[in-house]
């Protein structure tokens, strides 16, 4: 399975980047994309809205108003499920989506990996 952490990051001490060495222990494949070029985990951070094929998760760790940029982007990577983290959540966004047949989950990606519900 692969996921998208949108919003990722090289600081150790982030969520998402917690979020990443968490897939990557439970053998998730993991792309991603942040705001700063960089290697975190061996993952590539993109800048910028790549193509990427495959994706069956989308985790995002950006808030509502910096998610707008990516909503045709994101429904676009025809992802099964976007999770919206705690921060992140955002009803108009969820209607987008779900127009879109993709699903919704407001959860914590973290919390999911720790208790085998990913």
């Amino acid at each position: 399975m692969k996921t998208l952490v949108l919003g990722a990051t090289t600081n150790k001490e982030r969520y998402a980047y917690k979020a990443m060495q968490s897939l990557i222990n439970k053998t998730h494949q993991v792309v991603a994309i942040g705001t700063k070029e960089g290697m975190a985990l061996d993952v590539k951070i993109e800048t910028t809205k790549f193509p990427f094929t495959g994706i069956d998760t989308v985790t995002l760790y950006l808030n509502p108003k910096n998610q707008e940029e990516y909503y045709d982007y994101i429904i676009s990577l025809k992802p099964r499920r976007v999770l919206f983290n705690p921060g992140t959540e955002n009803p108009k966004f969820y209607e987008i989506l779900k127009q879109n047949n993709i699903e919704i989950e407001v959860a914590c990606t973290l919390v999911l990996l720790a208790t085998n519900q990913y």
